[in-house]
């Protein structure tokens, strides 16, 4: 039995837990909380499975606030069911080294699941979790031990929904029919500018029934018995995802309820007292929590902890029945990998002929793959063409759980959004591919991935001008450097086919996002008994060649397809008797972390420069210096056969030795 006054009381602690600490800080969301939170209180009190004392078990419910901005209401309930999370921290909201960030962060607080604040992120995040649930339950599970059986909730706002991303998440869900996914949807009518009515007047109900979603309504926030319905009718349906339309106010109870106002603003000391005093709630103290109310949201303890218990008791029969099984999901799931993984990596000599390094990435799938079967990916419907399937694995699909390779369709931002979802959830190590250009898509979820540090490899193919007659549309030029600004983040852009499965390997072993950066076009093969290739990769960049064994005139440093054109341009330099070394840089990120040391040995001072990129020359300073030469890309491609755009536009060995000659005129001039 239920009791409406405990319950409302507990209600009420989390509204003015998150208004107090919104008023406090002077700065943040009291909006949501206030109309929110009796669906929160409902979900987390009477639904939730999740254990308080062990934040990271493994077959928790997962919960995701992806109205981010809405973060003092999730604060108060981890703080309020007994996660590491101390009143001073609310206290703290929002200031300088607190744990209780303006829009929840991943890591900062045991319990927050997923970064959010961009909205529609942890709605396709969300999604992530739940593909994750499904082809763990699918692999793992046998006959009377669910090993793996738990939900994904999230609370979504309307500014969510408006995201193009949560569509395309929406939309891909609903085609896998992910019957574990119940998202709440705080349709409160208002957005940051005003009434929703300005810009948003669909139908979301009948919109996501037609992504072929299970989607319901609830007419009344407050009514705590229609929502526990409704997620209940929510759960009863395992085929399809669901929505519940919860219809809340904005500000609920204060004078600025349904307004503009009560969305990102704090309340103030008289509107803050008027809300209170309406609501039935003391005044003084601030960031009170009734003793009713503190042992009711304590009892979660006691249910989180007889849930694993039960949970241990089924892993225990599972380790009785299929030790090995049990051990592969404890070691995938604590983001291990199996011994002996890499020993099937390919080499590749250059006497076979030049590859493409989106062709050896393939290879390292189809040969590793089999010994990592916690790698999952696949495209936004491009496999063919970014070479992303693992030849031996079935597609994961509705009907085929356990399935390696995912269609994501053509939804890149979505597509990465999951991505980060699955590495959250843990078990998986997922990537993904599309074209380079493309990463444009995705870029709000490339950040976060970043942000996180999720273990996902994003495979970005078609990397330069050089894959030709597809022309400016779909060839990067200021990409890479807008990737390798982005903080965290680990862009590689390997010079052969060797260079392309070591990066593979440490993308593997990195705990957080990679981007590997390969090309369409042939290039040719370094020999790794000649080059210190594994070193070098691993280093971030490296001594490729050397002209002489006298010291170079200067150094030409190049990542990606343009290694083998700075390569060619040395050899013509020899041929007039000047000496050149190449630098192969792969990862600017790996080389300035090395040691200094290490840094000058590779790029020596007082030697002039010349980078060789086919993309913007934006960034490049930072290795050649003031008086250094960049040869690059900075204005758009053409459509052409790939040899004929990268001549017309200079990235030839040629121009790369006529840049070579006159950085060391300049040199020369300038020291006279």
């Amino acid at each position: 039995m239920t009791d409406p006054e405990l319950d409302r009381t507990c209600i009420n602690t989390l509204r003015f837990l998150a208004v107090d600490s919104v008023e406090k800080a002077k700065s943040g969301h009291p909006g949501l909380p206030l109309g929110a939170a009796p669906m929160a209180y409902v979900l987390w009190d009477r639904f939730l499975r999740h254990n308080p004392a062990d934040p990271g078990w493994a077959d928790r419910d997962r919960f995701v606030l992806s109205a981010g901005h809405g973060s003092a209401l999730l604060y108060a309930l981890l703080h309020c069911y007994g996660y590491d999370l101390p009143m001073s921290e609310l206290q703290r909201f929002r200031q300088w080294g607190s744990r209780t960030p303006g829009h929840p962060e991943y890591w900062c607080v045991p319990g927050v699941e997923a970064t959010t604040g961009p909205l529609g992120q942890g709605f396709a995040m969300g999604v992530g979790m739940a593909i994750v649930e499904q082809h763990l339950a699918s692999t793992f599970n046998r006959d009377g031990i669910p090993l793996v059986d738990h939900r994904t909730y999230a609370i979504v706002s309307d500014g969510d929904l408006m995201e193009g991303i949560a569509s395309e998440a929406a939309s891909l869900a609903g085609h896998l029919g992910l019957g574990k996914l119940i998202y709440l949807y705080d349709d409160n009518h208002v957005t940051l500018e005003g009434p929703t009515s300005w810009a948003f007047t669909e139908d979301v109900v009948a919109r996501f029934a037609a992504y072929g979603w299970q989607a319901l309504r609830v007419e009344d926030g407050n009514d705590l018995e229609a929502i526990d319905t409704a997620i209940r009718t929510a759960q009863a349906d395992t085929t399809r995802p669901s929505l519940v339309s919860v219809r809340t106010h904005l500000g609920y109870g204060s004078p600025v309820q349904d307004t503009r106002e009560a969305h990102g603003e704090p309340l103030g000391p008289e509107k803050t007292r008027q809300t209170k005093e309406k609501l039935g709630w003391p005044l003084e103290p601030t960031f009170l929590v009734p003793d009713a109310a503190r042992a009711h949201f304590g009892e979660a303890r006691a249910r989180g902890s007889a849930w694993q218990k039960e949970w241990e008791s089924i892993r225990e029969k599972l380790r009785t029945s299929e030790p090995l099984l049990a051990k592969r999901f404890d070691e995938e799931y604590r983001g291990m990998l199996p011994e002996g993984w890499s020993a099937a990596s390919p080499t590749f000599a250059p006497a076979a002929g030049p590859v493409a390094t989106r062709d050896a990435s393939q290879k390292f799938l189809e040969l590793v793959g089999p010994r990592l079967p916690a790698l999952v990916g696949g495209a936004a419907d491009l496999s063919p063409s970014t070479k992303t399937l693992l030849p031996q694995a079935p597609d994961f699909s509705s009907d085929e759980g356990a399935g390696r390779n995912f269609h994501f369709g053509v939804r890149e931002h979505a597509m990465i959004g999951a991505l980060n979802g699955m590495a959250l959830h843990g078990g998986v190590i997922p990537y993904g591919g599309t074209f380079l250009t493309f990463s444009d898509y995705g870029r709000g979820s490339i950040r976060l991935a970043a942000l996180q540090r999720t273990r996902i490899v994003l495979i970005f193919t078609h990397d330069s001008i050089g894959m030709g007659e597809d022309g400016p549309t779909h060839q990067p030029i200021e990409h890479l450097i807008a990737l390798r600004a982005i903080p965290d983040l680990r862009v590689v852009r390997p010079a052969d086919a060797n260079e392309t499965v070591r990066a593979w390997s440490m993308a593997v072993e990195h705990p957080g996002p990679t981007a590997l950066v390969l090309t369409r076009q042939k290039i040719p093969v370094l020999d790794p008994s000649v080059y210190p290739i594994a070193m070098g990769v691993a280093r971030g960049g490296y001594v490729l060649s050397e002209s002489s064994p006298a010291p170079p005139q200067v150094v030409i440093i190049a990542t990606g397809s343009e290694v083998s054109v700075a390569l060619d341009a040395q050899k013509s330099l020899a041929g007039r008797g000047v000496r050149a070394r190449v630098v192969s840089l792969p990862c600017w990120r790996d080389f300035d972390a090395q040691p200094a040391e290490y840094r000058d040995s590779v790029l020596p001072r007082g030697i002039p420069r010349v980078s060789v990129e086919a993309g913007s020359t934006i960034g490049w300073s930072r290795y050649v210096g003031a008086d250094g030469i960049c040869v690059g890309v900075d204005r758009f491609g053409a459509s052409a056969p790939g040899p004929v755009v990268l001549k017309e536009l200079g990235i030839t060995p040629e121009h790369v030795a006529q840049a070579a000659d006159q950085a060391i005129r300049a040199r020369g001039a300038a020291a006279a």
